[in-house]
Formats: C-alpha cells, structure tokens, sequence
C-alpha cells in the first residue's frame, strides 16, 4: 500500500490527512509538524472515525522527525504562515520561502523518489522554489493551486445556474492570486451545456470575478485561509498520483516552451498520474486568453524575482 506524507498540521494539512484516510487513498498516511502534539492529537482524532467513516487507514502523527516520513511516494506540504484579513498571498513569501526551503530538504533524505505537491502560498513561486532548490525532476513537483480555484469557480457556476457544484465543469489557469487566475468561461459546462448558453455575459463575468477574490473572500469571513477545500484538494491530486489515475487537473507544473513560456511553474491543464505530471494539455487559447496569460506570467515572475 502507499504511504502519503502531509508537512503541516494545521487547518490544510489535517483536512488533507483526513480526505487521504477517508477516500481509502494510501495504506499509510503521516502527519508531521514542528509544534509538539498537535499532529499526534490530529492523528488520534482521525483514527477515532475510522469505524464511524469506515476506513482502514493507518494515520501516525509525528513532532519534527522526517524519519516517519521514510519511502514516502507522495508528500504534500502545507507548511508556512497562513493568510490573514487583508495579506495577498505575496506578502508571505520570506517566511514560507525560508520554511518551505528546509521540508524539501529534510523530506529527501529519507524519501528521494517522492512527487511533491505543494499547497504553501505564494504557491506559485513555492512550487518554483521547491524544483530549483531540490533539483527533481519537473514532472514531481506540482502546485495544487489550480485544483482548488478551478473547484471555487465550478462551486460560483453552480449557483449562478442553481443546479449542484458535481455537474459543472470548469478550468481556471494562470496564477494562483487574487488579480492572477484565470477561469475559462469559454470551456465552462454544465452537463456537456456550455454555460454562455445558459447565463448572460453579466452574471458569467460576475462568477469569474467572485471566483478570483474565493480565497480572499473567505479569509475575511474566517479570519484566516480556508481548509475544506484546499485539504480536499491536496488529497484529490494525491489520489492521482498514488493510483495513476490520469486525472486532467489544473496544476501549477514547470513550463518549458508550452503556452509560450519557460522557467516559470504555473497553472496549466494537465495530466496527473504514477509519475506526477505526466502531459500538459494544449487548450489552444484564444487572443483574448494568450493575453491573460501572459499578464499573469509576468506577475508570477515579479514575485519569484523576491526570492
């Protein structure tokens, strides 16, 4: 059976670990966090539903030793600061830099063969960092944000349209902040409908618009970022990777050439399997979609060049 490692125990990392024992996705999942007894206590507090919930998933908490994390085929890593009430997610960048920097390292030495997904934010440019700085491969580093903007739009879509969030299809690209993504309303369908058949141009720009300030909406309602979702979608790619499904998700992947640009991790639409991201899709964007993108390029850059 696999073994999953999820860096961080808090709001994210539980969530994730939580999803990745419920949907039955590895054998083992460890959860390791540097303040003493909250991973272990998380764990305990997993593994207390499992009869209720009905999974056999063996969930070990652990307090600073990456020892635990030994043959990991999958490690998400949540670590760093979360956002607060008015912070973009740029403005925590030395802090998780400098935390982010220090997991990779520490996780490779016991587990060199992992794909990484990272969720820590600015996700982009930790997803950028952790492939320069650890030398892998790019096909095993992955940012999960596009995962988790392209499921807030289809959740905006579904209420826009009053039908449920599972039977709308949609696909946000581009960087993961608030003025960055960039959801393809011309893709968007609701059971094979493409949704401008459905709603008018006002409520289909209202729905982009409410779908790149999601995060920074719910930040303001919670006071901090949110974790259903983004823990839910740390798992989903998981699962992808552990049991090679081929799932097509909107992953920030390191591009070299494909959408016009190179050096640079960002949300593309790709393929995600046994060897992390195994094909990025060509969606053939439009005028008006090349010149989003390569706006959101040049942003993503100016925060990597603070690194």
């Amino acid at each position: 059976m696999a073994k999953v490692t999820v860096i961080g125990a808090g709001n994210v990392g539980a969530t994730c670990a939580n999803a990745l024992a419920f949907n039955k996705v590895a054998g083992t999942v460890v959860m390791l966090d540097v303040k003493a007894g909250v991973s272990e206590g998380k764990a305990v507090d997993i593994l207390q539903s499992a009869q209720t919930l009905g999974f056999e998933t063996n969930v070990v908490g652990i307090t600073g030793d990456y020892s635990a994390t030994a043959a990991s085929d999958v490690i998400v890593v949540t670590s760093g600061i979360p956002r607060k009430p008015g912070m973009t997610r740029e403005e925590l960048i030395g802090t998780n830099a400098n935390i982010v920097k220090s997991v990779i390292e520490n996780c490779l030495q016991y587990s060199p063969d992992a794909v990484f997904i990272i969720i820590s934010n600015p996700m982009d440019t930790m997803t950028y960092l952790t492939l320069k700085a650890s030398g892998l491969p790019k096909n095993r580093v992955i940012g999960m944000g596009g995962a988790l903007d392209s499921s807030r739009f289809k959740y905006y879509l579904s209420q826009a349209l009053h039908v449920n969030p599972a039977q709308v299809e949609g696909i946000v690209i581009g960087g993961h902040g608030d003025t960055t993504m960039i959801p393809l309303k011309r893709f968007a369908t609701y059971n094979g409908i493409p949704v401008s058949e459905l709603l008018d141009a006002a409520t289909l720009d209202k729905v982009v618009a409410d779908t790149m300030v999601g995060g920074a909406t719910l930040t303001g309602l919670l006071g901090t970022s949110a974790w259903y979702a983004p823990g839910a979608c740390g798992a989903y790619v998981a699962a992808a990777v552990v049991h090679d499904y081929k799932r097509l998700i909107p992953s920030c992947v390191y591009l070299d050439g494909e959408y016009g640009q190179k050096d640079i991790c960002i949300g593309v639409p790709a393929i995600i399997g046994r060897n992390g991201v195994e094909k990025i899709v060509d969606f053939k964007l439009n005028s008006e979609e090349k010149a989003l993108f390569e706006k959101s390029a040049n942003a993503v850059r100016t925060t990597n060049n603070i690194l």
